[in-house]
């Protein structure tokens, strides 16, 4: 690999040793362009510099990346050579690293599974300072583990990811249909027929929903201009795909021919809906239509989204969860989201069914063999109070526990420690941070887990403290707080030259020009430097 990288991993390493020498717990700084956490000054170990595309092989289908490479990165790396990943998260700001680390999935993960488990093998800095290397043939027990376990058995500084030859389009059917069963009763119908490369659905009401399928394809009718959705002046995702499942009612499924990298990055604009929960903010001083959406359109990639959640300090009042369920209890778990939080739309997003141990959701059949599961996308307003949303939490995990269902761990988790294990193999967990030298890193129930009083605790003295800080937690202030953040973190400016819309037109191997630049694809010698925001799936 490029001497950078291995000098690089020469200096963490180092870091990683001195802490452990010395006993000390320390935090991984992944960008500059994150929040960082208080009281943890002079324990951090560094990894911002791993943020390339090291390697792209066209014969072996494979890239070479370092954890800090963004997907809108990587998606445009492979595409120069015919190539994507054959999981690819929404969002254009998800790292390579935070997939890996996190349950990260998507609209082809029925087929291939997790993002991790396209990975064929990492490069992994314990927690003693060892470079490791991890695979299916080495170190096994690593490699399964260090998938999903939110960086706590090692700094993952490299991976081997698994690629798949690239068309130019997805040809994307809009299937509706007027019920949560028959919509759920879709999605698994459809995760079966072997036309599909891509399958999800969204749910707008208990009486409103559609399935989308999508297959790839290098063909677009000479009528029809490919649907794209990342200009200042197109549509939302899911607004289009409300508007086609809708003229769709009486006839067959409408289609669109959509650019590959467009259709991939599709929910980044609105971050599915819950861009429009920041119009609902501010009450009626903003309308939400398409003008506004326009003149807004750069605080309103989830990148910006991110930012401005952060800044408010409005985690906390604001439902953010990913729940995997059997199909078979899917609609129960609706029906009592419906009833206790009122939040629509969802997202419905099959999975492949994996084999614990694992920190993954999982379900088996009583054979013990694998199920598939279907992720309930619900993110959407809560309770203001927070002894409230602590308990809309708390009572959201006991019914999900009940129907058998289980959280991807990147949103907020209340589980007591003790219901927390009653769902993981801790075995097995301890075991592996024994093996790996990682017991002087934070647990993963350390990382993923609310604490209540202390987050209780830190409300009181802040509303205690002046009635300056006690007027800015009122609105408007807290949102007017999360957009000055998410202006200082200048993201918008990746927005608005995405490289991915490069090929919205034009072909994936040859130079071309759009909007009168010449566009020269990245060769199979170029390393390509992504700088950009992690958004963390759960990662460290």
């Amino acid at each position: 690999m490029a001497p950078s990288h291995e000098a690089a991993v020469t200096q963490i390493s180092a870091a990683v040793r001195a802490f452990f020498t010395r006993r000390e717990s320390f935090r991984v700084f992944h960008g500059s362009t994150n929040s960082t956490r208080p009281g943890h000054t002079g324990r951090v170990v560094d990894i911002s510099a791993l943020s390339n595309v090291l390697e792209i092989d066209q014969t072996s289908k494979t890239a070479v990346v370092e954890p800090n490479v963004p997907m809108d990165k990587l998606v445009q790396a492979t595409l120069a050579h015919g190539l994507i990943p054959p999981v690819v998260m929404e969002f254009p700001g998800i790292t390579v690293g935070g997939g890996f680390a996190g349950s990260a999935g998507e609209s082809s993960s029925y087929k291939y599974g997790y993002f991790d488990q396209t990975v064929k093998g990492v490069e992994v800095v314990l927690a003693s300072g060892e470079v490791v290397k991890a695979s299916a043939t080495e170190k096994p027990d690593l490699f399964k583990a260090a998938a999903g376990t939110a960086g706590t058995l090692g700094i993952t500084t490299k991976l081997e990811l698994g690629l798949i030859p690239a068309c130019r389009f997805v040809k994307l059917a809009y299937h509706p249909y007027s019920s949560v069963r028959e919509t759920v009763e879709a999605v698994k119908r459809e995760t079966e027929n072997p036309e599909n490369h891509y399958v999800d659905g969204i749910l707008f009401s208990k009486t409103h929903g559609v399935v989308m399928t999508g297959k790839l394809t290098d063909e677009i009718p000479p009528s029809q201009k490919p649907q794209t959705f990342s200009g200042s002046w197109d549509p939302w995702f899911y607004l289009h795909a409300e508007k086609k499942s809708l003229q769709s009612r009486t006839s067959d499924p409408t289609v669109d021919h959509i650019p590959i990298a467009e259709y991939l990055f599709r929910y980044d604009r609105g971050g599915f809906w819950v861009g429009a929960e920041a119009f609902k903010y501010f009450g009626n001083m903003i309308p939400f239509n398409k003008f506004t959406r326009w003149f807004l359109d750069d605080f309103m990639h989830t990148r910006m989204l991110y930012r401005a959640l952060q800044g408010s300090d409005m985690s906390f009042g604001t439902m953010v969860q990913d729940l995997s369920l059997p199909y078979d209890t899917a609609e129960a778990f609706i029906d009592y989201t419906d009833e206790q939080l009122g939040i629509w739309p969802l997202w419905l997003c099959p999975l492949r069914g994996v084999s614990p141990p694992t920190f993954h959701p999982f379900h088996q059949s009583e054979e013990g063999k694998p199920q598939p599961m279907l992720n309930i996308g619900l993110w959407g307003a809560a309770s203001k109070d927070l002894s409230t949303f602590i308990n809309q939490n708390r009572d959201l995990e006991a019914r999900l526990k009940e129907l058998g269902g289980r959280k991807v761990l990147y949103s907020h988790t209340y589980y007591t420690e003790d219901e927390f294990w009653a769902l993981y193999d801790k075995k097995w967990y301890d075991g592996l941070r024994e093996s790996y030298s990682a017991t002087t890193l934070p647990s993963i129930y350390d990382k993923v887990h609310v604490d209540v009083d202390k987050v209780q605790n830190e409300q009181k003295e802040r509303l205690g403290r002046s009635w300056i800080s006690w007027l800015m937690t009122c609105w408007p202030f807290p949102g007017i707080m999360g957009i000055r953040n998410a202006i200082r973190s200048g993201d918008y400016l990746i927005h608005r030259q995405p490289s991915w819309t490069y090929w919205k037109m034009g072909s994936l191997l040859t130079a071309q020009k759009v909007d009168g630049k010449k566009v020269v694809p990245v060769t199979a010698t170029t390393t390509t430097t992504a700088t950009a925001t992690r958004v963390e799936i759960g990662g460290s």
